[in-house]
């Protein structure tokens, strides 16, 4: 059993390690390429895990020959636009000036209740209000609509607006993030300043706090009462 135990942490660990090299996306956002690359590791981390009669090394071999083989290909595609269209494929247009692309329809073995599926998934349910919609390498479906039917942004309207960045996470659990203070001009006998202004003496208290562009500090108590 304990032999069993260890096995799984040690492959476990080792895909996690894997996962992480090939990069944060999701699953939908994969390549083909790489979504058979995470779909063969798991296979072989879960063949060793069941049987401990094969050697722990016949799992971890393999596992790393795909991630190198995985890194290659990415690497390759990075360098030459004619192999990432080879590796990857290329964006196919099935929607252009609102008429439906049969041809393109046909070779992506791409239906018509699949397209307008994924219209209404984006809030477009007319075709007509559509000027492009592109089937990218990824298999999501990217929407352009017509100029006519795009919502209106302040930039339409002439009206300037302010700048808007991330804002700075400064208390997690009560635990205080120092370095986005630094970041920030500021430090804890100012964050302590503040939120004793609201009868709060002790970061322990905080749930979460965090500072926006403008200089308005959001927080939130862990006895769930928002500000």
């Amino acid at each position: 059993m304990l032999v069993v135990f260890a096995r799984t942490l040690i492959l476990y660990t080792l895909v996690v390690i894997v996962m992480r090299v090939m990069g944060k996306r999701q699953i939908g956002q994969l390549q083909p390429f790489e979504l058979v690359v995470a779909i063969l590791i798991s296979e072989l981390a879960a063949v060793p895990m069941q049987n401990t009669g094969i050697p722990l090394i016949n799992g971890i071999i393999p596992i790393l020959t795909l991630l190198m083989a995985q890194i290659a290909i990415s690497v390759i595609s990075l360098k030459s636009t004619k192999a990432r269209a080879i590796i990857c494929g290329k964006p196919a247009i099935l929607i252009e000036n609102g008429k439906i692309k049969e041809d393109e329809i046909r070779r992506e073995m791409y239906t018509l209740t699949d397209l307008l599926e994924q219209l209404r998934i984006k809030n477009v349910p007319n075709i007509a209000d559509v000027e492009y919609a592109i089937l990218e390498t990824n298999g999501q479906l990217s929407i352009i609509p017509k100029s006519q039917k795009r919502p209106l942004c302040p930039e339409d309207l002439k009206v300037e607006t302010k700048y808007e960045g991330l804002p700075l996470t400064l208390i997690i659990d009560g635990e205080v993030n120092d370095m986005n203070l630094k970041k920030a001009g500021l430090d804890r006998d100012w964050l302590r300043s503040e939120l004793s202004k609201f009868d709060i003496h002790n970061f322990d208290d905080v749930l979460f706090a965090s500072l926006d562009t403008s200089g308005n500090l959001y927080y939130q108590q862990k006895s769930r009462k928002e500000h």
